[in-house]
Parts: structure tokens; C-alpha cells; sequence
């Protein structure tokens, strides 16, 4: 298995790079699976029948979103934890406190170390597609999934996952 990613030619329009052309790097988007197709599976590799597995598929939902929704934090078995935040405007005095201050409610997950070491040693195949959206050029990682970054500087941080960071804020995301 490898992780699809594409290097598209564009025109960046702004940042130290604006008005040349660079190759951004995103991944290549997968169809979404239906949840009847992803119960289908599990219940293939379970050995349990669909209907069983539709039942503990909706009745683990229901015990995520309930707990979720009480502020816990909810494991998701072997890909980490789920929780709900906010984003809110500080203010100094209490009396300005208001539900009014929150701008935006978010859905935080928190992926377990065994998810990132699967992510750290999958291949990546790059496929570079020029200005015109012609393929160019190839690429498959056959390297351990260690990421180099000879611009980051910062020797302290765990080398599989460096700081996000850009050149040109916006791009390529």
C-alpha cells in the first residue's frame, strides 16, 4: 500500500515565490467509502453477520457522539481519541463572558502512536503533473518514512513529524 500524492505546477500569487511557478504537493483524493461498504468488510473480517455489526456500528456511534457531546474524550479503537473544542474571543472582565464569543466548534482528533508509526513507514508515490496538466514525472519513496527538511532547522522535534510550516501561507494545503 502507498499514499497517492500529486505535484501540481501553479502559479503561486503570493509569498516569497509570488509569480513564479512551483510544484505544490497535495494528496490525491480516494473515492469515500459508503458505510454500508465499510460494515460490509467488518463484518467480513469479524466473522459476525452485517445486521449484528450495522447494530454495534450504530449503537457505538450513539455512545461516541453522547460522550463526546459531555466533554470526554472518546477512544476510536486503533486510530486514537475524539473530542469536542471551541474556538472563542477572549475578553478582560467576567461580565463580558457570553456564549456569543465562540467563533467556531471544532472536532479535535488525536491520533494514537501506532497510526502515526503506520503513516511514518507507508510509500508515497509522487505523480508531477506540469502547468497544463500533463503527467511530467514519477516518484515512490523507498526510504524508511523519515522526513528531511534541511530548511527546519530545529533539531529538537521528532524527525517522522516536523512542525507545519510554508513559504507561501495558503498554498498548497
Amino acid at each position: 500500500m502507498a499514499l497517492k500524492v500529486k505535484a501540481q505546477e501553479k502559479l503561486q500569487k503570493i509569498g516569497t515565490h509570488a509569480g513564479k511557478y512551483r510544484y505544490i504537493m497535495m494528496p490525491e483524493l480516494y473515492t469515500s467509502l459508503s458505510q454500508d461498504k465499510v460494515i460490509k468488510e467488518a463484518a467480513l473480517r469479524s466473522g459476525v453477520s452485517k445486521g449484528i455489526m450495522q447494530a454495534c456500528w450504530d449503537a457505538a456511534g450513539e455512545v461516541i457522539k453522547a460522550w463526546a457531546t459531555e466533554g470526554h474524550s472518546v477512544a476510536l479503537p486503533g486510530l486514537g481519541t475524539m473530542r469536542f473544542g471551541q474556538r472563542a474571543k477572549s475578553v478582560e472582565k467576567v461580565d463580558e463572558v457570553k456564549a456569543g464569543l465562540i467563533t467556531s466548534r471544532r472536532i479535535i482528533f488525536t491520533p494514537a502512536v501506532e497510526l502515526k508509526d503506520e503513516l511514518a513507514g507507508t510509500a508515497i508515490q509522487i505523480t508531477c503533473y506540469d502547468r497544463d496538466g500533463k503527467e511530467v514525472k514519477r516518484v515512490t519513496s523507498t526510504d524508511s518514512g523519515d522526513i528531511e527538511d534541511p530548511e527546519n532547522t530545529n533539531q529538537g522535534g521528532n524527525q517522522n513529524y516536523p512542525p507545519i510550516s510554508s513559504d507561501d501561507p495558503g498554498e498548497g494545503d
